[in-house]
């Protein structure tokens, strides 16, 4: 943990009380409860603390679900992506993809996409007293011409023209990840690699099989016929595998990893070129980076995705000491049958796969709220391993273990522990830290000075909602 004096504080000012709302999945038009403060700024570690604590930010606006009393309960999910495998339908957006980039093709008919979630969080919609619109927002349109004006004039303060260089060669995987240390964005990186021999081939068809080893599974099953007893002596004493038993895994029998998949080889001359940048944005967090932590170092980055030159969507995330959490995605609608959602999320899985490289304890993928009652924001549930925020003690619970609980009550406590509690919690109040009048101070002392009795109700539910460590690091900005 940094220390104040080489890194600012957390400033936050806590909106006492609970706001109701219309759900933006329900449509309840006063159903929807949560408790919300503004961040003025944020350190990294406190708000990773904070979504532990079933927090999430929209903006500069940090809110929590009231859980036991909103319409639609929202529980805080992370995917585990050490462990993660794609789905079928995850490898069938990949697949999409590829083809589309090498051949053209556009698939047609229902291909079964996972929705893709809002611009914004719908659950903070109608607070846009709180929220900076224009942070959530936007036209994508517009947004792309921004970012190229911006992409032009970094190329011209350093010397270099704003026209793209077309390179032969293809960069590698590993090359991938860029060091990013201004607002400016970064070159783009191409998600090509060295083309594949034998151009064409159809993705979807499994690999063609030698004459060879036709043969000698037919006479396999020929001498099974006649001696089904003595077959399988026959051929392990020949050194062959048993037809029965699956043969020695080799690298061509197992299955691809995500990485194989995102990083398809694709023809050189492609129909398409999706190309990947990665750059700082304006958030309430502050920018940190470590010795040793992540090369782009910790913050909000805007991940862009380019097609052909014209910026296609924009996803927003925090990477955070523990976890990539995923904010919001701007899309092009032209272009939702490429399932951008699906994609960037399993683009960002293998992002954080890569970050832990480097950052071991960088281990999470945070999906934002899962929310079960509402069937379109079900699909997060998909992505496994993952794991539910208990709302009550804070610890991680499998999703396999919370989903049958939730087919009986909307809200759920998860850990089965009857004893547990929220180990986190605010036990001493008093040493919640105040900024007052450019001044920092305990809440103990600040309460003693300026007889704040009126405010103790909002203070201690601050308190209690943040937990005890967040109370003591961050500042409550008090009037």
């Amino acid at each position: 943990m940094a220390s104040w004096a080489a890194l600012s504080p957390s400033i936050v000012e806590y909106f006492e009380g609970e706001d109701s709302y219309r759900c933006g999945y329900c449509k309840n038009e006063s159903g929807s409860r949560s408790n919300g403060m503004w961040a003025h700024s944020m350190t990294v570690q406190d708000y990773q603390d904070l979504i532990d604590r079933g927090w999430r930010r929209s903006g500069k606006y940090v809110y929590k679900p009231v859980m036991n009393q909103t319409c639609c309960p929202q529980y805080t999910i992370r995917c585990r992506p050490l462990q993660f495998q794609p789905s079928k339908s995850h490898k069938k957006v990949l697949k999409k993809m590829l083809k589309f980039l090498a051949k053209g093709e556009i698939s047609k008919g229902n291909c079964e996409d996972e929705p893709m979630e809002p611009t914004m969080d719908e659950s903070v919609a109608g607070d846009f007293a709180l929220i900076n619109k224009l942070d959530i927002q936007c036209d994508l349109k517009t947004l792309s011409d921004d970012l190229k004006e911006t992409f032009e004039s970094g190329e011209k303060k350093k010397g270099k023209s704003p026209k793209k260089e077309e390179p032969k060669e293809l960069i590698q995987s590993q090359q991938i990840e860029e060091k990013l240390g201004s607002g400016e964005p970064s070159h783009p990186v191409k998600v090509h690699m060295a083309p594949k021999p034998g151009k064409g081939a159809d993705l979807s068809k499994p690999p063609c099989r030698k004459a060879k080893e036709i043969r000698k599974e037919r006479k396999r099953l020929k001498l099974m016929q006649q001696n089904p007893a003595g077959e399988l002596e026959g051929f392990q004493a020949q050194g062959e595998p048993p037809s029965l038993f699956r043969p020695k895994a080799n690298k061509s029998n197992q299955p691809k990893s995500l990485e194989d998949l995102i990083f398809e080889s694709l023809p050189e001359n492609a129909s398409h070129k999706l190309e990947f940048t990665r750059f700082l944005c304006s958030s309430p967090l502050e920018a940190e980076n470590p010795p040793h932590g992540p090369d782009c170092g910790y913050g909000s980055f805007h991940q862009q995705y380019w097609l052909d030159g014209r910026i296609i969507a924009v996803g927003v995330i925090d990477i955070l000491p523990y976890c990539v959490s995923s904010v919001y995605l701007y899309y092009d609608p032209d272009y939702s049958f490429l399932s951008l959602g699906v994609y960037s999320a399993l683009r960002e899985i293998g992002f954080t796969r890569q970050l832990h490289q480097k950052t071991s304890q960088l281990s999470y993928y945070y999906m934002g709220f899962y929310i079960h009652s509402c069937p379109k924001m079900k699909y997060k549930g998909q992505y496994r391993p993952s794991d539910l925020l208990c709302p009550e003690t804070y610890v991680w619970v499998p999703i396999e273990q919370c989903l049958s609980l939730l087919e009986n009550s909307k809200y759920c406590r998860f850990n089965q522990d009857p004893e547990a509690v929220d180990e986190g919690r605010s036990k001493e109040p008093d040493r919640l830290q105040v900024f007052h009048k450019k001044a920092i101070l305990p809440y103990g002392v600040y309460k003693r000075q300026h007889k704040a009795a009126a405010e103790e109700a909002a203070v201690l539910q601050y308190a209690r909602l943040v937990g005890q460590a967040c109370a003591e690091r961050m500042l409550l900005l008090r009037n």
